[in-house]
C-alpha cells in the first residue's frame, strides 16, 4: 500500500486531515512547534492513535511518520 493510500484510508476512518492530525499532536504535546517533542517515542503516538481514532498499527505508524517528518503528505 502507497503512503498516499494510507492517508487517504485514514481520512475516510477518521475524518481528519493530516493537518488535523498535526494539530492534534501539538495540542497533546507530542510535537512543538512542528517537530517531534524529545522525548516522544513512537509506541506514545500508535497507543494514542489506536485508542482515541481505532486506528490500526500499520495506519498509526503512518501518522507517527507525518510527525516525525519522514513522510509529508506528498511523499508516494
Amino acid at each position: 500500500m502507497s503512503y498516499q493510500a494510507y492517508l487517504t484510508n485514514i481520512r475516510t476512518k477518521t475524518g481528519k486531515s493530516p493537518a488535523e492530525f498535526r494539530a492534534l499532536a501539538e495540542k497533546r504535546g507530542f510535537t512543538d512547534g512542528g517537530l517531534l517533542t524529545a522525548g516522544v517515542k513512537a509506541g506514545a503516538i500508535v497507543k494514542w492513535l489506536k485508542k482515541d481514532f481505532h486506528l490500526g498499527h500499520g495506519h498509526a505508524m503512518a501518522i507517527y511518520a507525518l510527525l516525525k517528518g519522514l513522510k509529508n503528505e506528498d511523499s508516494p
